[in-house]
This record gives C-alpha cells, sequence and structure tokens, in this order.
C-alpha cells in the first residue's frame, strides 16, 4: 500500500464499520514510516557545549544564572551536557547524585533552551579504576596501564558494562520526561582505544571461528604458512601484540570496528528502552574517516549522524574540511546531521595551536555547515576551562566570562537564525558524484605504506594518512571546482551506485571480486569512474590477487601491469597535457602500465619511466574509466577532476567564479532552490549570479541571473529563488 494511501485510510478509520477492515487499516497505520525523531529540525539549532561545574568555586554562586542570560541574550537555543563527568553523577559505586545537573536543566528550560544530554561514559571515575583496574585498555604489547586520561577504557569488560548501563539508565529514566531534554548522545567521539586485553582477544577468536568456520581454511586465507605460523587448534591463536600478517592486522581492525558498532548499539537499545518517544539518539563522531570506527554500521543504530569536525583558522579557514565532513556525515543516513563540536575560539592542548578566528570566520563558519545540510551547530565550548589538558581549549566566552569579540559574532548570527534558520533547516542535497571511502584499504595501505614520513600530531582540518590524502586531495579537487560530493560505501548497491554520474575511487587496494565487478557493471552500464593507483591490488583478506593486476577490473581499466616502483623525486608528465605549468607533476608511486584497450592521457617524461603512461582513458561499454598510476600533485588532480566532470556535463558557470568563492546548493522545504555564496577570504570577491531570481536571506537584496555581486571578506549570500524548482 503506497504512503499517501495508507494516509488517507488512517484519517478515515472512525468511518469504517467493519471490522475485518477496521484491523486491516489499524494494521496498516501501524506498518506507515515515520521519521525518526532529530532527523528533521523546525529551525537551525545554534548553541555550545555546556559545563557548569566545570566553573571555579568562586565563581559558581550565580553563575549559571549570568550565563542563562548571556545565552538568552545572544540567541542561543540549545546547550549539550553531561557527558564527562560521570564521577559527579555517580560519586560513589551506586550513589547518585542529580541535584548539580537538575539546577542546570531546570534554568536552561525556563530560558526555552533546549538540551541535548550525553551519557557520561567515555571517562569512568577513579573509585571504578580503583576497584576494577581489569577495565582500563590494554595497548598493544602490555605496556603498563595507569588511570588519568579519558577514553582509556575496555568497554566490553563485564563489570564496565555493569556499570555503565547503570548509570545509562538512571539518567534517562531522569530526564526522558523533561520537555527541555530533546536528545541523547551516546557516549562521546568513541573509538576502540587501542584496547586489546584478554576478553577483547577473546572475542576476536570467536569472530574468527565464525567468520573462517576453521582453522584450515583462516590458514589459507590469510596465507600463514609464511613463516610457519600456521594455526592448527584455535586455541594457539597468538594474540595482536606482535603479528606481521597483514591479514591479520586487517581483521583486527575490523574486529575494533565491530567492537565499537557493538558497543554503541548496545547503548542506543539501553537509551531507547527509557526515553520519551520524541528524543533522538545519536553520537558525536569525532571527526569522520577513523581506522577503527565503521561510521556507516555506527549511523545504522542513531536516529541522526553529529559530528566533531574542527578546522583551521585565520588564512586556513577555506572550508574544505568542513566540507568534506559535512558530505560524509550526510552521505551516511542520507539525511540532515548535527554539528556538535566545532571551533569556537582557539584549539589546543598546549598553547602552540592560539590561532583565534579573523572578524567574520565564525559566521562564516556556521553557514559553512549549514550549507553541507547540518541541522545543528554547536560549539565546544561555552567557557574557556582555567586548568587541566584543555585549558587552552578556548569556548565562546575567554577566562574571563566576559562578552567578547566571540560573543558578538555568536550574537549576530543567533539573531540571523532566529529570523532565516526555518527557511534553511531540512535542506536537500542532490550530487551527481559519488566518492566511494574503504576503510579497509586505508588500514591495509597504513600495515605497507607508500611512503615514510613522520606524523606530528593532530593538525585541524587535516586527514592523517596516504589514504584519507589521497580521499581529501580528490574531495577537494571537487570543493575547488564546486561541485558538491556524497560518499558511498563498499556495500553501496548498483542501484545506488547508477544514480550518480561519476564515480571517484581512491585506492580501492582491499575489495573482493564483488565489488569490483560491481564497479565495472557500473562502467559497463553507462557510469563514468575515476580511478587512482593500488585499486583492485589485494582481496578481502588484503592478499595480492594472484592474476594480472588489476584483476577483476582489467576489463573495464583497458590495462594491465605487473610492476610498479616508488620514485625518488617527482617526475614531470611529458608535453604538460593538463596545463599545470610549474605543477605538472607526480610524486611517491608509478604504477608500469601495459595498455590493452585504454588510451593513454599522459606519460612519464622520463628516459626510462617514459615508455609507460601514467593516466589512462578506456571506454567500457557504454561507460568510461579514467585511471591515475601515480599520486598527482594538487594542482594536476584538479585539472583531471575537472575534465571527468566537463565528459559528464557536470562543468558550467560555478566552475567559473573568483577562487575565493565557493557555491552550494540545495532544495529548501518548500521546494524552493537555495544557493549559498561564501567568500573565504581578506579580500572583496565579486561574482555573477547565474541562477533564477531571487533573493539574498540574510539582506533581503534581489538578485536576478546575469547580476554582479560583491561579498565583503569573510562573508556571503545565501540567494532563495523565487520561484519552485517543480
Amino acid at each position: 500500500m503506497r504512503r499517501h494511501q495508507i494516509k488517507i485510510l488512517c484519517a478515515t478509520l472512525p468511518l469504517l464499520a467493519a471490522a475485518s477492515v477496521l484491523l486491516s487499516a489499524v494494521s496498516a497505520c501501524a506498518q506507515a514510516p515515520s521519521a525518526a525523531p532529530g532527523t528533521s529540525q523546525p529551525t537551525i539549532l545554534y548553541g555550545a557545549a555546556y559545563y557548569n561545574e566545570y566553573m571555579p568555586a568562586e565563581l559558581q554562586p550565580g553563575r549559571l544564572e549570568k550565563d542563562v542570560a548571556l545565552m538568552k541574550d545572544a540567541g542561543i537555543t540549545v546547550v549539550r551536557m553531561g557527558e564527562s563527568t560521570w564521577s559527579l553523577w555517580e560519586p560513589a559505586d551506586g550513589q547518585f547524585e542529580y541535584a548539580w545537573m537538575d539546577r542546570v536543566v531546570d534554568a536552561m528550560g525556563k530560558a526555552g533552551i533546549k538540551v541535548i544530554m550525553g551519557t557520561p561514559t567515555y571517562s569512568i571515575p577513579t573509585w571504578m579504576a580503583h576497584a576494577h583496574p581489569e577495565i582500563l585498555a590494554r595497548p598493544l604489547g602490555g605496556a603498563f596501564v595507569g588511570y588519568g586520561m579519558r577514553q582509556n577504557m575496555d568497554f566490553d569488560n563485564p563489570q564496565f558494562r555493569f556499570y555503565a548501563e547503570r548509570v545509562i539508565s538512571n539518567l534517562v529514566q531522569h530526564y526522558k520526561d523533561n520537555p527541555a531534554v530533546i536528545g541523547w548522545q551516546i557516549d562521546n567521539e568513541t573509538s576502540s582505544y587501542g584496547a586489546s586485553n584478554a576478553d577483547v582477544f577473546a572475542g576476536f577468536v570467536e569472530h574468527l571461528k565464525k567468520k573462517f568456520g576453521t582453522t584450515d581454511a583462516l590458514n589459507k586465507a590469510w596465507f600463514l604458512n609464511y613463516w610457519g605460523e600456521d594455526v592448527n587448534d584455535w586455541a594457539d591463536m597468538p594474540t595482536r601484540d606482535n603479528a606481521t600478517s597483514t591479514s591479520y592486522k586487517l581483521e583486527w581492525t575490523r574486529w575494533q570496528q565491530i567492537r565499537v558498532t557493538n558497543f554503541l548499539t548496545w547503548q542506543a537499545e539501553l537509551v531507547r528502552r527509557y526515553r520519551r518517544a520524541d528524543q533522538f539518539v545519536t553520537q558525536d563522531f569525532g571527526s569522520m574517516m577513523r581506522p577503527d570506527v565503521n561510521e556507516p554500521a555506527v549511523a545504522a543504530v542513531l536516529d541522526v549522524v553529529a559530528n566533531n569536525p574542527y578546522h583551521g583558522t585565520q588564512e586556513h579557514l577555506d572550508g574544505a574540511w568542513q566540507a568534506l565532513q559535512g558530505d560524509f556525515s550526510r552521505s551516511l543516513k542520507h539525511t540532515n546531521y548535527l554539528v556538535t563540536e566545532t571551533n569556537a575560539q582557539t584549539l589546543g592542548w598546549d598553547s602552540a595551536g592560539q590561532f583565534p578566528p579573523f572578524d567574520g570566520q565564525l559566521r562564516l563558519d556556521v553557514y559553512t555547515h549549514v550549507s553541507s545540510g547540518a541541522n545543528m551547530v554547536e560549539y565546544w565550548h561555552w567557557h574557556s576551562i582555567h586548568a587541566g589538558q584543555e585549558t587552552y581549549w578556548k569556548g565562546v566566552l575567554s577566562h574571563d566570562l566576559q562578552p567578547n569579540r566571540a560573543y558578538a559574532e555568536v550574537t549576530r548570527v543567533a539573531h540571523e537564525l532566529q529570523k532565516i534558520g526555518p527557511e534553511l533547516a531540512n535542506m536537500k542535497i542532490q550530487n551527481s558524484v559519488a566518492i566511494l571511502y574503504s576503510v579497509d584499504s586505508s588500514n591495509a595501505i597504513s600495515f605497507m605504506p607508500l611512503m615514510r614520513n613522520n606524523e606530528n600530531g593532530w593538525v585541524p582540518g587535516k586527514a592523517a594518512g596516504t589514504y584519507n590524502s589521497v580521499v581529501t586531495q580528490l574531495h577537494r579537487a571537487l570543493y575547488d571546482a564546486n561541485v558538491g560530493a556524497d560518499f558511498v560505501f563498499p556495500n553501496v548497491s548498483a542501484a545506488e551506485m547508477a544514480q550518480y554520474k561519476l564515480l571517484i575511487v581512491p585506492c580501492l587496494y582491499v575489495a573482493d571480486d564483488a565489488l569490483l565487478k560491481k564497479i565495472a557493471d557500473y562502467v559497463h552500464n553507462g557510469g563514468h569512474v575515476l580511478m587512482t593507483f593500488k585499486s583492485g591490488f589485494t582481496n578481502e583478506n588484503s592478499a595480492v590477487r594472484w592474476e594480472l593486476a588489476p584483476g577483476p577490473l582489467r576489463q573495464a581499466a583497458g590495462f594491465t601491469y605487473q610492476e610498479f616502483s616508488n620514485l625518488e623525486q617527482p617526475l614531470a608528465l611529458r608535453g604538460d597535457p593538463f596545463n599545470t605549468g610549474e605543477e605538472n607533476k607526480v610524486s611517491t608511486w608509478a604504477e608500469f602500465l601495459q595498455l590493452e584497450t585504454a588510451k593513454p592521457l599522459a606519460v612519464y617524461d622520463h628516459p626510462f619511466f617514459g615508455r609507460w603512461p601514467a593516466i589512462t582513458a578506456n571506454v567500457f561499454g557504454a561507460g568510461t574509466l579514467v585511471y591515475e598510476g601515480t599520486l598527482l600533485s594538487d594542482k594536476l588532480q584538479r585539472a583531471v577532476v575537472l575534465d571527468a566532470l566537463r565528459d559528464v556535463s557536470l562543468a558550467g558557470p560555478d566552475q567559473q567564479l573568483p577562487a575565493s568563492v565557493r557555491v552550494k546548493h540545495g532544495i529548501g522545504q518548500d521546494g524552493r532552490r537555495l544557493h549559498y555564496y561564501l567568500n573565504y577570504s581578506s579580500a572583496p570577491a565579486t561574482f555573477t549570479y547565474t541562477y533564477a531570481g531571487g533573493a539574498d536571506l540574510l539582506t533581503g537584496q534581489s538578485l536576478t541571473q546575469g547580476q554582479n555581486t560583491t561579498l565583503a571578506p569573510w562573508d556571503l549570500v545565501i540567494v532563495k529563488e523565487k520561484v519552485s524548482k517543480n
């Protein structure tokens, strides 16, 4: 029965007389699909994490009232609280305290500020660590484990689960009827925490038994006769600590992902058991593309996805990282998402990252997130903390707790959102390009890296690892071309894949034959693929295929290869085929592609490597596959991506915008198109508006097709067309 028919039937139930018809109608109504709570919002929620409990004791009297007054004056509509202080919720085993938070929730509710409450399971209290030191996560190698750091527990440990279930069930039941609490964040930026405790290893062995059945099957799949490491009894299974098998390492990362998914699934089910029906369940991913998190699997158990995309500021604010993180977040459930944490002022676990945003950047950042489909933007956090590891990770208010430059800009944004938020919320984004993301490939390449370099720690707005850097480069090329993108994952269906004109496949190092065939079929049926080096090289167990590379992709790619080489120095491409001048360079890796049906698009300018093409294109059935057998410079990658976009008729006036201006498009709830033009520059930028006539929601200024408009530094316009798209 169609959905609109179900609605009509539900509305006419009182008119039905026959019992059999009535029962049938009730059944139909019960089965009618309904949106999960939190998936849509009446307006853009705007706020910050709030920790009154972190306030210096001398300031506690009256501080809550001052903060709420400041929030209300600014126009803050939402806060997130409670996820970081299990030690206050339960100061001793089984002793629960709520008064300290009740007064905060009540104050927020009276001010009309919504609350997202967090389950406080990512940082255990001292009494628990003292009573059960076995809860602490054992790192690979078994080094000493001590208390003092958050996210340092084995969350599969039965004792931890007992305490976690108790505190979660108590909290949810306590706040489920509070109208101010609109949702629950389960845990916080959850990952595996590197746990290799005895129970984690035992669970891994059980996982292997279910997956492989016998040790003989495991030995063959992992090639464990190498170095005589065959496992002939499950009791003999070695731990991960000293493993050299790439197949073992890959499966261990999968197990860690499964653990994270299982833990968050358990929490989500527990919250749903006690929550109010309209309270949503979310999880704040600590940025996407983490090696030990299966984001699509976790997203499946959430009502709405949330993310914490920290980024560069000042001259490094260009919106690219926010766009990548937003596109990934939106793609997980094909719906709008929440930003639960992002930059307020400065970042850092030391004093070395103190780069407060320029005037206008906080405001531009909010609309950057919204233009990617965010229904909420929250800062971490409201007030700067006076001591501890995150002293210099500043909030909206500085350590003096007085209104400041950041507060003034937040106030401006909040007042704008009071007016236009309902027109921006729940915006739909339709893209014709997708990037295939494979966490298995990311992990497997890290075990056999292409290059040796020293990581300098976390950098806001920068992906870690070779695979993620290639994904980021390709997404950045699309972003620079003002073309939106979705992400798809290895379990993507052929039907979903067919919705896209262009599929970009970065370094698909690990893949089973079925996925490679799906990609080949997509091309044969008229799809267009841009693929990079190392794709199709190993199977699902990270074992190199024993057929000519690229294995099942051979016909679609139109070449084979047997050799490859690292490149000690960057190489130029003969004749500068993509007109990139000084950046006509490739580096790091070269596959010696032997053409069958493919045509060369570029060859190396070198006496030895010059006999092989660097970039190829092949017609296969009704589609094409372009392949990069080497790592391109950023400018060269942009040129190749732009060529691929032209080939599928996705290039147009958006590619003629000034270098600092980015445009994003969506469809509002009333069916009218929205166009965000954002200027990431300290200089003004003039562009030509090329879409149907409309008006800037921020100023009310009318814009007509062909009209020139100047954006101030770090400013934007949001044009809403006058006529509905349909």
